[in-house]
């Protein structure tokens, strides 16, 4: 059949099993909105308040369902305002399709009005990027951009198309999506040398990343770890990738990892590592990580092999098929004198904060208030900062896909976005955004969009009035010279959120913590709640730069 362009995009859409899209409508994109319009009662838009939320949107869209998110912006500040989303997905791995309008064809290159080369801009940001410059091609590349979007090591794909692209007319046939490109399996040698290892050890420590949940390898995860009769610890991207409740859990390793997962890695006579790329994060000195054992990196990602830290057997391919492989090969192992010490050292070495004065609010109350609140439930998504540590720390993931946040970038704002995103994708699923009070005011315009859409989320702002992690380091580093770390403290985030139409709660005494996150669950519509913690709560444990991952600091002077 003869469609416009903008018609073409909007099959291309829905031959993927897209219902969903966020963005924000500008010139070079007015044909597609306008066919946004003929497809309404198929496709349901999303309008952010700024083209950077629309990104964090469809990323949060994307994490908490496993499908390829989709945001769209028009050209020049617009498509630029997506990039700090699109590197938030690229460096985290998730599949996200960005569209983007251009000027037309003839206008390219010539500094025409709200021209931008993005493509050149998000290169280094995206898997592949396109621009379409022939109707005749843009459903094969919308096609092949869901394609590499989903497949391997997931992540960002940018098409771009110039506005007279989708005016034009071509022939449109529908075609079922493309299969995802195909990885290599590794060879029978690999698992030989591995069950080598595997069975030989007394000690394993198995240690889980984001290809974990990536790759939907929660349940093989959970049958190795039995099999191998193993401690686990996960990343930050790992959260509810392995399930917290389980005694084998012994919380995050890394910078603000626990001292148990510390103390397991100094004592471990092998690790292993699935679907992670062994960031500095986890990492800390990379030359006194693991030294004194062998490691097996399990990875989709051959270009994480030795990138970061040298690894003894490198097995490429998907986590789930290759965790598949190995549990029907692995003979049950038994280590109990191991697991013992992992358990004695869970009891030692608990995460504990201490109110800084009686009846004083602490992060960890809060949290752990609403994890019991939530059935250890909810999806989590978070800001970047104090908050986010302390949100992984705190709150029980027992699910994959349930914990939502910039983990590579980093990027503060992320969250309130992310979360619209993910409660759109799962309107039956609690969804809260745990924020600091800085994070918050980099995209706080976009509770306007969950007014407008009436989005039930909760945001949750842990008040510190300070930018908590950098004063951190300051006090630790810096002598306590606390440069530019004094947030605004005129701004009043209940008045701020009723003017944008949500209801609003203050927290500011730790009985006053339950029935206010009671309430704020109950409401049909998106909530904030201010809550103020005193600014000398740190988080700990904390690894300092160029320090080994074995040695963290447990303690910090006010």
């Amino acid at each position: 059949m003869l469609l416009t362009g903008a018609q073409i995009v909007m099959e291309c859409l829905l031959e993927q099993g897209v219902d969903t899209v966020f963005g924000y409508p500008g010139g070079a994109v007015l044909n597609i909105y306008d066919a946004l319009y003929e497809y309404r009662d198929r496709i349901n838009h999303v309008r952010t308040a700024h083209e950077q939320g629309a990104s964090h949107a469809a990323d949060g869209y994307a994490r908490s369902t496993g499908k390829t998110g989709v945001c769209i912006a028009t050209s020049g500040p617009g498509a630029t305002n997506l990039v700090t989303g699109i590197a938030t997905a690229y460096m985290d791995s998730v599949p996200l399709v960005a569209i983007t309008g251009n000027v037309n064809l003839n206008l390219l290159g010539l500094d025409s009005f709200q021209e931008v080369d993005i493509t050149g801009i998000t290169m280094p940001i995206t898997k592949h990027n396109y621009i379409v410059k022939d109707v005749r091609d843009l459903a094969q590349t919308l096609r092949e951009a869901f394609q590499i979007a989903g497949s391997g090591r997931k992540g960002p794909v940018l098409v771009d198309i110039p506005k007279d692209i989708t005016a034009q007319t071509c022939e449109y046939e529908r075609q079922e999506p493309l299969p995802p490109l195909p990885h290599d399996f590794p060879i029978e040698e690999r698992f030989t040398s591995a069950l080598e290892l595997l069975t030989r050890s007394e000690r394993p420590f198995l240690y889980c990343g984001g290809g974990v949940i990536s790759s939907d390898a929660q349940a093989e995860l959970t049958k190795f770890a039995q099999l191998l009769d193993a401690p686990v610890s996960c990343s930050l991207m790992c959260q509810g990738g392995f399930d917290q409740a389980d005694p084998r859990y012994m919380g995050m390793l890394g910078m603000h990892g626990t001292n148990t997962a510390a103390l397991a890695i100094k004592n471990c006579d092998l690790f292993v590592a699935v679907g992670t790329r062994f960031s500095d994060r986890v990492l800390c000195n990379a030359g006194l990580f693991a030294r004194h054992c062998p490691i097996i990196q399990i990875e989709i990602d051959t270009a994480e092999f030795n990138k970061n830290i040298e690894v003894q057997l490198k097995v490429k391919g998907d986590a789930k098929e290759i965790l598949q492989k190995l549990n029907s090969l692995l003979p049950q192992q038994s280590h109990p004198q191991w697991m013992e010490q992992i358990t004695a050292w869970k009891e030692e070495f608990p995460l504990v904060q201490k109110p800084k004065a009686p009846g004083a609010v602490t992060p960890q109350q809060v949290i752990e208030t609403l994890d019991r609140l939530t059935d250890d439930d909810a999806i989590i998504c978070t800001e970047v900062g104090q908050n986010q540590m302390w949100a992984a720390q705190f709150y029980t993931y027992r699910k994959p896909k349930t914990f939502v946040s910039s983990g590579g970038l980093g990027t503060m704002g992320f969250g309130l976005g992310a979360a619209i995103g993910a409660k759109i994708a799962n309107p039956d699923k609690t969804v809260v955004n745990i924020a600091g009070d800085g994070s918050f005011h980099m995209n706080l315009t976009e509770l306007a969009t969950a007014a407008a859409y009436h989005v039930p989320i909760v945001e949750l702002i842990l008040n510190n009035e300070v930018l908590g992690m950098v004063r951190q380091w300051q006090k630790l580093f810096y002598d306590n010279r606390f440069s530019q770390t004094d947030v605004d403290t005129t701004t009043n985030f209940p008045a701020l959120a009723e003017a944008f139409g949500l209801k609003a709660y203050t927290i500011s005494t730790a009985d006053e913590v339950e029935p206010v996150l009671r309430d704020a669950l109950a409401q049909t519509g998106p909530v904030l709640i201010d809550c103020h913690i005193d600014r000398d709560i740190n988080v700990l444990p904390m690894v300092p730069a160029g320090a080994s991952v074995e040695s963290p600091i447990l303690e910090m002077d006010n």
